[in-house]
Order: structure tokens, then C-alpha cells, then sequence
């Protein structure tokens, strides 16, 4: 983990979303779903979560916290990158990343690293999305049952208390995704980043309770 400081270089308004281009030391760049703490003021008690969307030169790009009203020339004191990430397979050929509750703005990191490795991408999601690689295939949620048989490596991206919802829509379909690779990254408050073990970031797995903001938000589906 590292301490820095960064600066908002532009604002972007993308799907509905606003997204930021940070500028930041590379040390500091998070990973797919790993995230960085940010605030405005070196003491600012509560810093806000940044997750990765897509790689800039000499930084990244970032979903703006709706609680932060930052524009260019924000300076921002950063500390990270913070909990685990998501892993891809070598062996992924097909690749689900499923937004079930939010923005896929999050799940974006991973398209370019799975293209890269000559996988084929779709994106699940009831949200808009514009600015897709061509080689990518945007589906709704109504095609999860068939978009769960064709993936290899599945990614959730999910509310923490939506979490329950998730498995009983996958125990209705009668696909929860014991055999595949699956992974999902689940939002919740995570203040301390790890520091004070505050527990407010707190997840029940088969194994018992653990940390978002240190054993995660990153899971995988047969720990939850």
C-alpha cells in the first residue's frame, strides 16, 4: 500500500455516469476491482472509494462518488491500491461480466485485459452502455440463463445487500456457478480501508465473517 497525492485532470459524463481521468503516481493505480481511498483534504474523515475503469497515460479512470462534487485541478490525497482484485484466468475464453444492480462502470477494467487475451466479452446489465469496444456484446439481464451457460469466467458486480437477491435469482434459474470460474465484487461502505477494522464493511461467507475493504470486495462465488 502507498500514500500519494493525485489531481482531477478532466471530467467525463459517460452512460449517465460522471467519471474523472485521475493523474496519479503508477504505484498508486489500482488494479480491476481493487480501489484507492480518496479525499480532498489530507484529514478529511471519511475518503471515498475509487475503483478502476479503464487506463489513461500516467493514471486511470475513475466513476466520481456521487457524494463529491470534483472538478479539474481537484487535488486529491490517495492511499492505496487497497483489497484484492479480480483475477482472470489464462484459460478464460468466455467472458460474462454482469452488472446485477448498478453501472457496469466498475466491470470496464477487465474488458480490455480479457480482449487481450483473446476472450470473447459480453456485458450483462440493464444499464445503458455506450463506448463499447466492437468486439464487445452489451446483453440485458433477461439473457442471463443463456448468457451463464456460454461464459467460462463469470463476474458479478453487487450490492452487499443485494446479495441474497443474486443467489436466489441463480437458485431459480437453477445455474449458481459452483463449476465455473466466478468471482464478484461487492460494493459496500468501506471507510477505514482497512486500518481500524471497523467492521462496517463486514460480509458473511460459508467460512464466517470477513473484511470488503481487505479480504475483498473482490470474492469468489463458492466463498459466499
Amino acid at each position: 500500500m502507498h500514500m500519494g497525492k493525485g489531481q482531477v485532470v478532466e471530467t467525463l459524463l459517460e452512460d449517465g455516469f460522471r467519471l474523472a481521468r485521475i493523474s496519479c503516481p503508477a504505484n498508486l493505480i489500482p488494479s480491476a476491482g481493487q480501489y484507492l481511498l480518496a479525499s480532498a483534504a489530507s484529514d478529511a474523515p471519511l475518503p471515498v472509494p475509487l475503483f478502476h475503469t479503464d487506463s489513461v497515460p500516467e493514471g486511470f479512470i475513475t466513476a466520481l462518488p456521487e457524494t463529491e462534487s470534483w472538478n479539474p485541478g481537484q487535488r486529491l490525497f490517495l492511499r492505496g491500491p487497497l483489497g484484492h482484485g479480480f483475477t482472470v484466468p489464462i484459460s478464460a475464453r468466455k467472458v460474462s461480466l454482469i452488472a446485477f444492480d448498478s453501472s457496469p462502470v466498475r466491470l470496464r477494467a477487465l474488458i480490455q485485459p480479457c480482449l487481450n487475451q483473446g476472450a470473447a466479452v459480453v456485458l450483462v446489465g440493464n444499464f445503458f452502455v455506450d463506448h463499447l469496444p466492437d468486439a464487445v456484446e452489451a446483453q440485458p439481464l433477461t439473457a442471463l440463463p443463456d448468457v451463464l451457460d456460454w461464459a467460462d469466467y463469470i463476474v458479478f458486480d453487487v450490492a452487499r445487500e443485494n446479495l441474497i437477491g443474486l443467489s436466489e435469482r441463480l437458485g431459480a434459474l437453477r445455474q449458481v456457478p459452483a463449476l465455473k470460474e466466478t468471482q464478484v465484487l461487492v460494493r459496500t461502505l468501506m471507510p477505514c480501508g482497512g486500518v481500524a477494522d471497523c467492521g462496517v464493511c463486514a460480509v458473511s461467507l460459508k467460512s464466517g465473517w470477513k473484511l470488503a475493504c481487505k479480504d475483498g470486495p473482490v470474492f469468489e462465488w463458492k466463498a459466499l
